[in-house]
């Protein structure tokens, strides 16, 4: 196996140089609640979303564990360390989901013979006030995701053998288990696999999409939550699931299609708005297209003309995304690089002054790839165009997701940029198309000082913790295995940061970095901040302090403006 180097990693997750250049560290979030006027609350006009009528564009973080730091004071200091590093914008949990209640630590809502009971003390939502209070008070919008896709368990059914894979329906681990404490990992909070175990019945994952008592369950507590917050300005949306889909760890039906997680989508995103004016309705999927998919709610009629492009520029449209579009595209792309190979020396491609061989199998012309053809129950255009619908969202995980066919005229690290920009540009494009705003809400590269302790996201396990070369874990999809020796460090990531960074302006309104870390946290035994074995060490009175937890995609506090400067060598 082969990971990202850091250099990469730092500038990548900095996100989009050009694009973070184009936005404000501060907002217009006033600091005491009874002071903001109906104005200061994000709204979306077209395709551009709007605070006091000035566009609004963000760049963010994700510290899913924010709510279940041990202390204010923790949840306090790292959402200043976040302001501080130039980030407008934190993506978290407003979910905490137990079938028992733990003796420490926090929890939001837990199910007892199925009944299912919120937690509105101080270890319980009275947590999630304070992120939001406190998010006020450094100008930081919150971006509460509403509950996730993935919940490995232990008992849950397994019908495959891969755990990296969470491409097919129905994966999981099939390892015992791990030592990490509970919220350790971002999938273990509950979920949508949650409601399905707690009301029994049909144990397919896509029983949350479809039968009405998970459905009004569900409901239930995302009315506690959005009615709890409707009057802060700070929220900037409310995200409906963290990376819905037909796939998980129980397994879905053979009956889950894109319509019935479409229909969901439009079923939540009515209710929310019937509660709640004040906020828009941001997606969460990953931004996965349906070619051939009928439409629930089509382009009908189509987005309006553009004013004529100056005398000798061109027009851009946004044409409609169609299987013979896109593998014609993908086919003169292949035909471009096969064309520059042959110009370089040995039919390789030069990159930042190194000769790279790149030999890659072609895969057939004639598919699309799971991330095209429906196969994982999103239609992300539809979903985009559901009238309550106010954000549309997309994510890049390249280690767990394929966004394309390799070309195989280029090196490992040169398809997973040229994928990856081609996945931004679709997006984009998506969203001229319906006419609303598109963000990045969240992206993650494994680098080489995270890969041991990378779990995906379908599993409870590293799978690399001991051996990174391990044989009997593959990653079929894995176009980010570059060789830190191969590459310079300053080379691809100079690379990476001019060329995502240019691309990124190209019709986003946010992009949202997975994941922040953070040091100097208070530890407590049964929280995803535990004191290390030898507590307290030796000699010592007091427990160590304690870092966040990593799923293999945490990085170090780092400045944005200092890490554009340095990737733009400026």
């Amino acid at each position: 196996m082969f990971v990202l180097s850091r250099g990469l990693v730092l500038l990548a997750l900095c996100s989009l140089r050009g694009f973070a250049k184009s936005v404000t560290k501060t907002t217009t979030v006033a600091k005491r609640q009874n002071d903001v006027g109906k104005n200061n609350f994000v709204r979306q006009e077209g395709d551009q979303l709007m605070v006091n009528g000035s566009e609004f564009r963000y760049i963010g973080t994700t510290a899913y564990w924010l709510p279940a730091l041990n202390s204010v004071e923790d949840i306090d200091n790292t959402l200043k360390s976040i302001a501080e590093a130039g980030f407008n914008v934190v993506r978290t949990w407003a979910f905490n989901d137990v079938d028992t209640i733990p003796e420490n630590g926090t929890w939001f809502q837990a199910v007892q013979n199925g009944t299912f009971v919120i937690n509105r003390g101080e270890n319980g939502l009275q947590k999630l006030d304070k992120v939001v209070e406190l998010a006020q008070n450094h100008g930081i919008y919150i971006l509460p995701s509403l509950t996730n896709n993935w919940n490995p368990r232990l008992s849950d059914s397994i019908n495959v053998t891969d755990p990296i894979s969470v491409f097919r329906h129905g994966r999981r681990d099939l390892d015992t288990g791990n030592n990490l404490p509970r919220n350790a990992l971002s999938n273990d909070y509950g979920g949508m696999d949650f409601y399905v175990r707690a009301l029994g019945g049909s144990q397919e994952h896509d029983q949350f999409f479809t039968n009405r008592t998970l459905i009004d369950a569900f409901q239930n507590y995302t009315r506690e939550i959005v009615t709890r917050y409707a009057n802060h300005p700070n929220v900037l949306a409310w995200e409906l699931a963290n990376d819905p889909r037909c796939g998980s760890t129980i397994a879905s039906s053979t009956g889950c299609n894109p319509q019935n997680i479409t229909r969901w989508h439009a079923e939540m995103a009515q209710f929310i708005n019937t509660i709640d004016s004040n906020h828009i309705v941001a997606t969460g999927h990953q931004g996965f297209f349906c070619t051939g998919c009928p439409k629930l709610f089509p382009l009908n009629p189509p987005p309006r003309p553009r004013p004529s492009p100056a005398p000798g520029s061109r027009r851009s449209i946004a044409v409609p995304l169609t299987r013979e579009r896109l593998l014609l595209e993908r086919k003169e792309a292949f035909k471009k690089t096969r064309a520059a190979a042959k110009r370089s020396t040995e039919g390789s491609v030069r990159v930042r002054g190194r000769w790279l061989s790149t030999p890659t199998r072609r895969q057939q012309d004639s598919v699309v790839g799971t991330s095209f053809d429906g196969s994982q129950g999103v239609d992300s255009e539809d979903i985009m165009n559901i009238p309550g619908i106010g954000l549309n969202s997309f994510m890049l995980f390249p280690d767990q997701n394929s966004y394309g066919p390799d070309d195989p005229n280029l090196d490992r690290f040169n398809n997973t940029l040229q994928q990856g920009l081609e996945w931004i540009r679709l997006q984009a494009e998506a969203g001229q198309r319906v006419g609303k705003p598109v963000a990045l809400s969240a992206m993650g590269l494994v680098d080489q000082q995270n890969a041991q302790a990378f779990v995906p996201f379908n599993s409870t396990t590293a799978p690399f913790a001991t051996n990174l070369q391990n044989p009997g874990c593959s990653i079929p999809y894995r176009a980010t295995a570059v060789s830190a020796a191969s590459i310079p460090k300053s080379g691809f990531g100079i690379k990476y940061i001019d060329t995502v960074g240019g691309s990124s302006q190209n019709g986003l309104s946010g992009a949202i970095h997975y994941q922040w870390s953070q040091s100097g946290l208070t530890t407590q035994p049964g929280t995803p901040i535990p004191p290390p074995a030898n507590n307290p060490a030796p000699g010592t009175t007091n427990p160590p302090a304690g870092s966040s937890p990593n799923d293999g995609y945490a990085l170090p506090p780092i400045s944005l403006a200092g890490a554009i400067s340095a990737g733009s060598g400026s």
